[in-house]
């Protein structure tokens, strides 16, 4: 038997204990896939406030790469420190915590002018028990003078860009509505690395019409890339999504769990050792839910994932 190179192993090899991380949300971060700058709607399989009311900011307050003046950042800052500490305690009280990464996971969080980043990303590295920051964003969301400030910021701590590759076909990012292509990802991806900032990739298994072959091969170019990790989930369908229609009008189906699973292993058995895994699935618990039905139990979901990989010497 084998243990996989997750990346709880490597932060617990790295840091000497187990490393927990903590999401966070800002207000007034979007994307340009949102704003109308490159598309509008997003991608196809993102619930956003297009088309979820409720999800919008009623200061109608938007950051950009182009924005000259940021009058929310004490809002912001404080959503931060509010967030971090309220998630901090329950980790502590539940797991006995000590250690922790700031996650800004919502929308996109490099796509803001860097006098804004800079104030976000010092205040987190700033909270007690942080040993590092993780940033989800886009490749076409960053600047070389943010890559430039991340790269100093590593020398001192932990820093890492989770870019969303979701696929490494053209014809597959124009379908999901991406408003990019793989030229842009390799681009940003070999730039980011030259200044050895930690790079997560994300992909999607089960995109529309896209083959085991076409996933493996994904998976492939993602490792030639020499990302650090790598994050793995199919895609599901869920309501207030452009991908609604598309499901409902009967022109996409979603991945099975037997294919999604026989692939998920293939490629975890494609990973070099010293590429982590960062996530092996996803689904959500609620109603909103439409397909397929095996994405909405995660717990369920893990241990179907973690038995294909036992029968093939692997542990999760």
């Amino acid at each position: 038997m084998k243990n996989i190179n997750t990346i709880g192993r490597y932060w617990k090899k790295k840091h000497g204990e187990k490393v927990y991380k903590v999401p966070i949300s800002i207000s007034g971060f979007t994307c340009p896939n949102i704003d109308g700058t490159v598309a509008k709607g997003g991608c196809t399989f993102c619930e956003n406030e297009s088309f979820s009311p409720n999800q919008v900011d009623k200061s109608k307050f938007k950051l950009n790469l182009r924005s000259v003046e940021n009058p929310h950042l004490g809002k912001q800052l404080l959503q931060l420190q509010t967030q971090f500490e309220v998630t901090k305690e329950r980790l502590q009280n539940k797991f006995g915590a000590k250690k922790f990464i700031v996650y800004f996971q919502s929308f996109t969080n490099t796509y803001a002018p860097l006098d804004t980043l800079k104030a976000l990303y010092t205040k987190a590295l700033g909270f007690d028990d942080v040993v590092g920051l993780s940033i989800g964003t886009r490749t076409d969301s960053i600047t070389d003078e943010t890559l430039d400030y991340l790269e100093e910021l590593s020398k001192t701590t932990e820093v890492w860009l989770e870019y969303g590759i979701q696929s490494v076909y053209d014809e597959t990012l124009v379908k999901i509505n991406r408003g990019h292509d793989f030229a842009n990802i390799e681009e940003w991806i070999t730039k980011t690395k030259d200044r050895n900032i930690l790079v997560c990739g994300h992909l999607v298994f089960g995109l529309p019409d896209e083959t085991q072959e076409m996933m493996l091969h994904g998976v492939k170019e993602t490792i030639r890339l020499n990302v650090d990790s790598i994050k793995i989930h199919p895609l599901y369908v869920v309501e207030n999504t452009l991908l609604t229609n598309i499901y409902k009008k009967g022109k996409f189906e979603p991945i099975s769990e037997e294919l999604y699973l026989d692939t998920l292993v293939k490629a975890i058995k494609m990973i070099p050792d010293d590429i982590s895994m960062s996530r092996v699935t996803a689904g959500i618990s609620d109603s909103t839910l439409l397909s397929p039905s095996w994405c909405n139990d995660k717990h369920k979901q893990m241990y179907n994932v973690k038995q294909a990989l036992l029968k093939e010497g692997l542990i999760y």
